[in-house]
């Protein structure tokens, strides 16, 4: 059984991991570097630790104590017991879930390793690729719609949010740890690994020769990428002319585009086996 130790001292050097979690910028740069990433609420905590990533330590308020003792009563790591008062003078926010842990990331599979392994349905035959996706909150929305969704990994270029970043882990109630991914190095050169691969490359766009989605659904690719763009400008010149085909979701009342994660959402559901 972990040992519950009290804390009453915000600066106490043991509660590092846990300073400053509103401020971006030092978070994605510190997190990687460190090797931990934040698990927020109870439900998160769980599934992070069901899906391999070791416990670095737990920080909870009174009240959660009982709740996750089950868990407490598994673990090696310390768990730090703080106020609700001296929670949100380390975080930087009112921690109204009162449970957070520290937990160790994994190694990432390069890309080739993603498309190779076996999961739950053998090789990879349908991914999501996201290029340059920034606001946490949609990649942990997307990351909820490909495991609700059936998708078997997610690729990200060079310049995608992280996805274990407390917010994107948050939003996505902890499917991030369902579903596997790799971050691409040469965006988008990378595309020819994918090719190497036997997969057919699907730019979600608004190009005068992009075809419906229903058309690409009822081509049944045997193997097919789904890429979706930046929120804002969406792929990239590059990424269009790398892609084997351009594909709209047909819309009405003049609208002419979704969320990224929204139209993730539509392009998963549609090309579902």
């Amino acid at each position: 059984m972990a040992q519950l130790i009290t804390v009453d001292d915000p600066a106490d050097p043991r509660l590092h991991d846990y300073t400053d979690l509103t401020d971006v910028a030092l978070r994605r740069r510190r997190e990687p570097a460190e090797g931990l990433f934040i698990a927020e609420g109870e439900k998160v905590i769980r599934r992070a630790g069901n899906a391999g990533h070791g416990m670095r330590s737990m920080m909870l308020t009174p009240k959660w104590v009982d709740t996750m003792a089950d868990l407490i009563d598994e673990l090696t790591c310390p768990v730090y017991v703080v106020s609700p008062e001296l929670a949100e003078s380390v975080t930087g926010y009112h921690v109204h879930r009162g449970a957070l842990a520290s937990m160790a990331r994994n190694p990432l599979p390069t890309p080739a390793e993603l498309l190779e392994s076996a999961g739950p349905h053998g090789t990879p035959r349908r991914v999501a690729l996201f290029e340059d996706m920034v606001d946490h909150a949609n990649l942990g929305a997307a990351f909820r719609n490909a495991a609700a969704l059936g998708v078997d990994a997610v690729l990200l270029t060079p310049r995608c949010a992280d996805p274990l970043y407390r917010r994107s882990v948050k939003v996505s109630m902890g499917t991030v740890f369902a579903v596997p991914y790799a971050r691409l190095e040469s965006w988008p050169h990378d595309a020819d690994t994918l090719r190497a691969h036997g997969f057919t490359l699907a730019a979600l766009c608004l190009s005068d020769d992009s075809v419906d989605l229903d058309e690409l659904a009822a081509r049944r690719p045997e193997k097919l990428a789904l890429m979706l763009g930046t929120e804002g400008d969406g792929l990239s010149p590059a990424a269009l002319a790398a892609a084997d085909v351009h594909v709209r979701i047909p819309m009405e009342a003049g609208v002419d585009s979704l969320n990224v994660a929204a139209a993730s959402a539509v392009a998963f559901y549609a090309t579902r086996p």
